[in-house]
């Protein structure tokens, strides 16, 4: 598939190598395509392209919501709306709140108990078939993650059974067993395992660890 990414940070980042690594075509949107950080991805990924949100949403097939959870909604206008519609969505983001610091390791949001992100996000573009995924884990393991412990689980909810499968399928070929939380009301649940996943990394110093569901 042709993969747009919307966000150049470390998780864009990552995930666009995966996919460049599983034989997507990919390109990494910014908003600023002379940005150090970007040209040195394009150097280490010579095959991925590099463009602005618009041109990564006009290129992508399915897209990756990778900008930071404060910048979703404001990304996905710079992108244009339009470009979203009937394509899957994989929503990556957390509304962590950019002025508030973590209370013994315990990371504020701004979004309410009943809400998420991710519900505000469909609503933004409610043609979007947009899924929720890889949120609850950093970016280190995110692509082949091995543990011990087994194969890591990947939470995941949205409306359409046929996006959440096609995403489902990429997990398995990154290296994760998906647990399908069921539609988009689940989504606040699935974005406060970011925050119950970060505590050990604020207090202990451990960032490369993930979660399983044993049945």
């Amino acid at each position: 598939m042709k993969i747009g990414i919307i966000g150049s940070g470390q998780v864009g980042q990552v995930l666009g190598t995966a996919f460049l690594t599983e034989g997507h075509e990919v390109m990494l949107g910014t908003r600023n395509p002379g940005k150090e950080e970007v040209a040195k991805w394009k150097k280490a990924n010579p095959k991925g392209l590099t463009g602005t949100f618009g041109v990564a949403a006009q290129f992508g097939e399915l897209l990756v919501l990778c900008v930071a959870g404060s910048v979703t909604e404001s990304a996905i206008r710079q992108a244009g709306t339009m470009h979203f519609n009937n394509k899957v969505v994989i929503d990556t983001t957390n509304p962590i709140n950019p002025n508030q610091k973590p209370v013994n390791g315990v990371l504020n949001y701004f979004t309410h108990q009943n809400e998420s992100l991710m519900q505000k996000i469909q609503q933004q573009i409610p043609h979007a078939r947009v899924v929720k995924a890889f949120n609850s884990v950093g970016n280190k393991v995110m692509y082949k993650p091995t543990f011990a412990g087994g194969t890591p689980t990947m939470f995941i909810c949205g409306n359409d059974a046929k996006a959440k499968k096609t995403v489902t399928d990429i997990l398995t070929s990154f290296g994760w067993e998906t647990e399908d939380m069921g539609g988009v009301e689940a989504a606040g649940c699935i974005e406060s395992l970011c925050v119950l996943w970060c505590i050990p990394g604020f207090l202990h110093n451990r960032w490369t660890h993930a979660f399983k569901l044993l049945k």
